[in-house]
């Protein structure tokens, strides 16, 4: 049998063309999520120069002014120093889990972001799930830090763990309670669902005002998930040295440092998707639209102007965990789980009982 050599290269010619199909899928599935991950380390850097210009001026110092303009670059010189430093590991810690636990904690935060709509069609996966998909992703980070504590050997990093496990799961219980009233109000378990419930009233249809007992639990738990002051005991230092941080450099001792501020940010974005509107305006008798005459120049420039609202009220909703962690002496254990298994749990559920009945009398 006899086959024609211009088959054979329009056989070839197409099999080469698909083959760069699948390439172009693959590099257009990753520029979304490379995208993402670009936005948190850039938002991540302004946290980091936010929190020490506004902890200056609370304490009436200069704060960083050398690396690039107004100290803007000093996060990145730090990570650059961290970078550049050499590991340690402990001789008679365990190896493999005092290397993997620093990554399991970044890892598990930054999966978090996947579902954080940031504008309107500006979500890397919009679940019907989300908002439950964070809380359950977020109780991975702890696990990290258990490894660590217990990898490194050392009494006061393991101590530093089993109080963030403990941290974690006294405070995630009366957190997921929250985010089960959103849900309830909302009839939907969507992150751009929940948002574009809120945007139906405009500025009054925030679920602030629908659940303000509810927004007070939030935040605080969502401080205590974070470990900032007041509830930075899991590496409070006249105690435990650095708690889980102590036997770590370098590289790994960063990753830690990333992953408090990435856990940061993800908190307030939630905070301003559950209950500040979104990527909403909502400003009483200002529609955003008219105002920014968004319909006329297309959907570009009104989802950058939905980014733009989403990361303005976040950033301002920063202020609250910086000035916190500069006026509030820190607990002591006991007090921790005290406040966290005898206040607000009961609170929590209270909360969901009334907006479990007012849904239902509204039927």
């Amino acid at each position: 049998m006899i086959i024609d050599t211009t088959e054979i290269e329009t056989i070839n010619s197409f099999s080469k063309l698909e083959s760069l199909k699948e390439v172009y899928g693959i590099i257009w599935m990753l520029v979304p999520i490379l995208t993402l991950v670009l936005g948190i380390t850039i938002g991540v850097l302004v946290i980091v120069w936010l929190e020490r210009e506004i902890s200056a001026g609370i304490q009436q110092r200069i704060g960083p002014e050398y690396a690039g303009p107004l100290g803007i670059l000093q996060a990145l010189a730090d990570g650059t120093k961290l970078l550049l430093k050499e590991n340690l590991i402990p001789s008679t810690g365990d190896t493999r889990l005092f290397s993997i636990g620093p990554s399991i904690a970044v890892i598990s935060i930054f999966l978090s972001y996947s579902v954080i709509p940031f504008g309107d069609h500006l979500v890397l996966a919009d679940l019907s799930i989300g908002v439950f998909l964070w809380i359950a992703i977020s109780s991975i980070a702890p696990v990290g830090l258990l490894m660590s504590g217990y990898g490194s050997n050392n009494k006061y990093s393991f101590l530093g763990g089993l109080r963030a496990a403990a941290q974690s799961i006294s405070y995630e219980i009366p957190l997921a309670l929250c985010v089960l009233s959103i849900s309830l109000l909302s009839n939907s378990s969507s992150t751009v669902d929940i948002v574009e419930a809120q945007s139906k009233y405009g500025f009054w249809g925030w679920n602030l005002w629908r659940q303000p007992i509810g927004f007070i639990v939030f935040i605080i738990s969502s401080l205590a998930e974070c470990e900032r002051l007041p509830f930075d005991l899991p590496e409070a230092e006249e105690e435990l040295v650095a708690g889980y941080q102590t036997e770590y450099s370098g590289i790994k001792f960063g990753l830690f440092y990333i992953a408090s501020y990435l856990n940061l940010l993800v908190s307030s974005l939630f905070v301003t998707i559950l209950y500040l509107g979104g990527w909403n305006l909502s400003i009483p008798y200002i529609f955003v639209p008219d105002l920014f005459d968004i319909n006329k120049r297309g959907k570009v420039f009104g989802t950058l102007i939905g980014l733009f609202i989403t990361l303005a009220k976040t950033y301002l909703f920063l202020f609250i965990p910086i000035a916190t962690r500069w006026t509030l002496p820190r607990l002591r254990m006991d007090q921790l789980l005290n406040l966290g298994w005898k206040f607000l749990l009961p609170i929590s559920l209270g909360n969901l009982l009334l907006t479990t009945s007012s849904q239902l009398l509204s039927l």
